[in-house]
């Protein structure tokens, strides 16, 4: 398997930050339209925006928490030649797991924030696994040479 196939991974969830923002424009557009918006707050405060529209603030920061781990180690494996079908897997794993974060953080659903916070922990706690076994396989890379 082509190790650059390593990168269509990164390429989807890059492609997730963006839709991201197309998002909160969308959100932040429907917000001041329909009068949700305390234009005194705006500039500096989160709280001037409806819930619609924090949630997907919130999902944009997460896409700058763990995903930036996962960019990195992925051009790690493939600088170490180590981008193999295993890594490629675990990295889509990895694409899919934010795809069902960023659904359960931003759907038009509106979940009891219990069920919310438990189903968004378990997708983040599985997502962070996949980051983490690639960066082991780096680790065995360097400290082994296989």
């Amino acid at each position: 398997m082509d190790d650059k196939w390593i990168f269509v991974p990164v390429l989807v969830q890059i492609l997730h930050a963006v839709i991201a923002y197309v998002r909160l424009a969308v959100a932040k557009h429907e917000a001041t339209r329909s009068g949700e918006l305390n234009e005194s707050r705006r500039g500096l405060h989160d709280d001037a925006w409806p819930d619609s529209v924090v949630r997907v603030l919130n999902n944009i920061r997460n896409q700058f928490e763990v995903p930036v781990l996962f960019y990195v180690v992925v051009i790690m494996l493939w600088e170490l030649d180590a981008a193999t079908a295993f890594s490629q897997v675990f990295a889509w794993l990895f694409v899919i797991s934010r795809g069902v974060n960023d659904y359960i953080q931003t759907g038009k659903r509106f979940v009891p924030v219990y069920r919310y916070v438990k189903a968004r922990r378990r997708v983040f706690a599985f997502g962070w696994v996949m980051v983490l076994v690639l960066a082991s396989t780096v680790a065995k890379v360097l400290i082994f040479g296989e």
